[in-house]
């Protein structure tokens, strides 16, 4: 239940920084508005409807640990006046990546400002999990998604060969007896990265002991998001190849996406485990 006194309380003694915030993204408006179209119109970074409610819950749980009053931090100012730099050049070259990584530093800066580097090294990951909200800049999404289109056939194509499934690959299409299977763009694992990234780093915060094995889990879902992808297209062509091309085409094309995410969740959840259980026997 929801304590409004102490929330009212909360607000008063802290309103400057969130008048900040307001202001800040109230004059960045139309920065949030082409941001929520964005998570509108492309499933890949549907995932950014979450991303803000998840920084503020971060914030929040964290709240009995900050300490005031709280020096001021420098480096904060100096985020503050970077990221307005930043937001005046991208809008000024109509780049939108950096308008949008400019905004998150200038939030980041207005909260270490407040917050003193103390208390900010307490909660910076809310600030930090901002950046997942951001699609990736076009460039690097399509120079990026070819040679993991490439890789997903080649793996797939190797795995059938040892199940003793016959397949003959050509550039991202995968030929069986009677069915050809191409991995397009959207079967390239490059879609749901994004979305790994975020949900590993939550899971590295949330979970994780140690620096150095949240990094290697949050790095881990790198592969894990290629072999998720690869399970999905074997299942597929499996299925085609054992039952039917039309259950592949309809029932498995369907559930793709759920495949997706559920092996990719469960791969994350045995990599953290493993860490887990490396931290207590190396203890």
């Amino acid at each position: 239940m929801i304590n409004w006194q102490a929330l009212k309380n909360h607000t008063l003694r802290h309103r400057y920084p969130y008048l900040l915030i307001a202001l800040a993204s109230l004059l960045n408006i139309e920065i949030w508005y082409d941001l929520i179209q964005d998570w509108m119109r492309d499933d890949n970074y549907s995932h950014g409807f979450l991303v803000v409610p998840v920084s503020i819950f971060i914030l929040y749980s964290r709240r009995k640990e900050l300490r005031f009053p709280a020096p001021p931090s420098n480096l904060g100012i100096t985020m503050i006046l970077a990221g307005s730099i930043g937001l005046i050049l991208g809008i000024a070259a109509s780049e939108y990546f950096t308008t949008r990584v400019s905004l998150v530093l200038q939030l980041t800066g207005i909260g270490l400002t407040y917050l003193g580097m103390e208390n900010f090294r307490k909660i910076w990951f809310g600030f930090f999990f901002l950046l997942f909200m951001i699609p990736i800049p076009a460039v690097i999404y399509y120079q990026a998604t070819l040679p993991m289109q490439l890789l997903s056939t080649k793996v797939t194509t190797f795995l059938l060969h040892l199940i003793g499934v016959p397949a003959i690959r050509f550039g991202n299409i995968i030929h069986l007896p009677d069915y050809s299977l191409e991995v397009v763009e959207a079967c390239s694992g490059l879609r749901s990265l994004v979305t790994l990234l975020a949900l590993g780093s939550l899971h590295a915060w949330l979970h994780m002991t140690g620096r150095v094995r949240s990094v290697v889990l949050v790095l881990a879902t790198v592969p894990i998001a290629v072999f998720a992808n690869v399970f999905r297209i074997f299942v597929t062509a499996v299925g085609a190849y054992s039952i039917s091309k039309e259950l592949a085409d309809s029932f498995l094309h369907e559930i793709s996406g759920l495949l997706v995410f559920v092996s990719a969740i469960v791969m994350m959840m045995i990599t953290g485990a493993f860490l887990k259980w490396t931290a207590r026997n190396s203890s």
